[in-house]
């Protein structure tokens, strides 16, 4: 029999532990990770210790992980290299949900008039076995085709279960009489969806969306095989199998930084993975005497000079971990020097600070709030899953630390007992823009701006009370500023750079000072692509830092004018009711990117902060 196969990264920012697959003829559950057959050799140990060290201190936070547990990161299970014969490593599942439904029957209803679809509710158990449990023998012995039914249970935990349809239709009472799931219309109205039952007891669809109307939550978590140890005191609530609510997954994402001061800290490094489980030297012994590429690696340097430099650089991991992932980034990017990692085939990050006259060689006024172009020919990027969420999003790269106590619901685990998460790592190439801090606070500080800032936070605060505590975390006008730019950047690099708009990433970088909350005083952004597994780039995003002010200009002119003018440049926050609230000026027609590409959703943008409109607000920051 076939396997079903995965991408890696979809095992990381989609299909991971605790979320739903639409298979042809049933319905999965991915198993947790100790459903994953993580066999030797299956699986590549990715370091990156610093965030390594960052979710051990978040999950240790949100109880998560056990104290004094450490964490390693590791590839999914992967099906190279398997011996002939033997059978690939894979990701074991569940059938989930266990309720299915029959082909239609049509029929009339009661006055005659209206057609009614009519699907048998049926078992997991009760399917014909043979042939995979495809089909449905019924009362007549006519064989039907059967599909998962679209509704399950959750709460607020992530906790997940079946919908015990026959309490919810029948309380109390006992009955074993056939159910059925009838459409009265077209409309997809949830007053015309009905469980019905042959005794004559039936509830429709809208009636299941009210509050405890499913009952309790049984805590449990079917990708684990077990009930939540602490309990739940939820209530459950209807969750749509394939609605995009049904599992947001939290993911961490660093870029990596070059940590190696000489040739003992690079091969440390290297093999950190298994060092730091060291506590004495003695321990160094002992691992270089049962790990013989870790002792041909370390040859010529003592025990105790390979645990003394284990320490120092685990001083300087948990210094890094203590700030916010992009704050350390920064840092590095915008430092200012001529290079920036180091220029080798193997390394993490190889970068420049181009000289002014390489990318801005007229000065063009243009280009004045930029400081600084880092033109990183080598990045890389590891982004591990560490939880997820239902029904609300889970935090985005622009959140940063935003952590699960700030949401209106709660991470939920990915094993039992955790010893390592699920990781991938993507090489690539990118730039750096670093932006002058007094061009950006004059701009900030400016009528103009403070007012459209105003207005953006308004429509923050409506979009907050729609949809209630925990929504999410507002961005100051700086933010919305870069990010606008950025989309507009995307757009504009796309087109002369080789590479699709969707392999395009982006990190914004608007950074409070670490003593002056609300202060921001670090500005910058990062385009940038990585695809997993390869070990070079086309080099075509770094040759488009060649005159990079004409690539400028061209993407602001695209602005000033948008296909859906004037309704999006008159587009007011809050005279929405759905993310548009988070807009200003920007729509399809102008800013709006493939999801892959942005960092927030596609929230937080307004090009009225970028250059003027037909609104006419003058806030913009690239004002002739």
């Amino acid at each position: 029999m076939a396997r079903n196969v995965q991408r890696l990264s979809q095992l990381i920012t989609t299909f991971g532990p605790g979320a739903m697959v639409d298979l042809p003829t049933r319905s999965i559950l991915v198993g947790g990770l100790e459903r994953w057959e993580m066999r030797e050799n299956t699986f590549k140990t990715i370091n990156e210790q610093r965030l390594s060290t960052m979710l051990e201190k978040r999950l240790l936070k949100t109880g998560r992980l056990a104290e004094g547990r450490t964490l390693s990161l590791r590839t999914p299970p992967l099906i190279e290299d398997i011996q002939p014969g033997k059978t690939p490593p894979g990701v074991h599942v569940t059938v989930f949900p266990t309720w299915f439904i029959c082909d239609a029957e049509k029929k009339k209803d009661e006055s005659g008039s209206k057609e009614v679809r009519r699907r048998q509710l049926v078992r997991w158990q009760d399917l014909d076995p043979s042939g995979g449990k495809r089909r449905f023998i019924g009362d007549d012995g006519k064989k039907l085709d059967v599909s998962p039914i679209r509704f399950v249970g959750a709460c607020e935990k992530g906790h997940l279960q079946d919908i015990d349809w026959r309490w919810v239709v029948h309380g109390g009472e006992k009955c074993r009489e056939s159910m059925w799931l009838e459409d009265r219309g077209t409309s997809a109205d949830p007053r015309e969806t009905k469980v019905v039952c042959g005794c004559g007891s039936e509830i429709s669809l809208e009636q299941l969306f009210t509050k405890h109307r499913l009952g309790k939550c049984k805590g449990e978590r079917p990708w684990l095989g077990d009930q939540d140890p602490a309990g739940c005191a939820n209530s459950l609530r209807l969750l749509t199998r394939t609605a995009t609510n049904t599992y947001f997954p939290q993911v961490a994402t660093v870029i990596s930084l070059p940590a190696a001061e000489d040739e003992l800290s690079r091969l440390v490094s290297e093999h950190i993975g298994t060092l730091k489980k060291c506590s004495t030297a003695d321990d160094i012994a002992a691992a270089r005497r049962f790990n013989e590429p870790l002792s041909a690696a370390l040859e010529g340097y003592s025990d105790e000079e390979v645990f003394q430099r284990i320490i120092l650089i685990g001083d300087r991991t948990e210094q890094d971990a203590s700030l916010p992932a992009k704050l350390a980034e920064f840092d590095v990017f915008a430092s200012g020097n001529p290079v920036i990692g180091e220029n080798r085939p193997d390394a993490l990050l190889f970068a420049e600070t181009l000289p002014r006259d390489v990318w801005d060689p007229e000065n063009d006024p243009a280009c004045n709030g930029i400081r600084n172009l880092i033109a990183v020919h080598r990045l890389r990027e590891v982004s591990c899953l560490y939880g997820f969420t239902r029904f609300e999003a889970a935090p985005t790269a622009a959140d940063d630390e935003v952590e699960d106590v700030q949401l209106a619901v709660d991470g939920a685990p990915l094993g039992v007992d955790t010893e390592w998460l699920p990781a991938v790592e993507q090489f690539g190439e990118g730039l750096f823009f670093h932006f002058d801090q007094t061009t950006i606070d004059s701009w900030r500080g400016s009528e103009t701006v403070i007012k459209r800032s105003g207005d953006l936070h308004s429509g923050f605060d409506r979009w907050a009370e729609i949809r209630g505590e925990g929504s999410g975390k507002e961005q100051d006008a700086i933010y919305v500023m870069l990010h606008s730019l950025s989309h507009a950047l995307l757009a504009e690099i796309a087109l002369v750079c080789g590479y699709p708009a969707s392999a395009l990433k982006e990190r914004i970088y608007a950074l409070e000072h670490p003593l002056r909350p609300g202060a921001i005083n670090r500005c910058g952004i990062l385009i940038y692509t990585a695809t997993s597994g390869n070990q070079g780039t086309l080099g075509g995003l770094v040759a488009t830092s060649k005159g990079f002010s004409s690539v400028l200009k061209s993407a602001l002119a695209r602005l000033e004018i948008c296909s859906n003018d004037p309704i999006c440049a008159d587009h007011e926050p809050t005279s929405s009711n759905d993310d548009r609230a988070l807009h200003g000026a920007a729509c399809h027609g102008c800013l709006l990117v493939a999801e892959t590409s942005c960092e927030s959703r596609n929230q937080y943008l307004d090009r009225a902060l970028l250059v003027d409109t037909m609104g006419q607000n003058e806030s913009a920051f690239f004002s002739d």
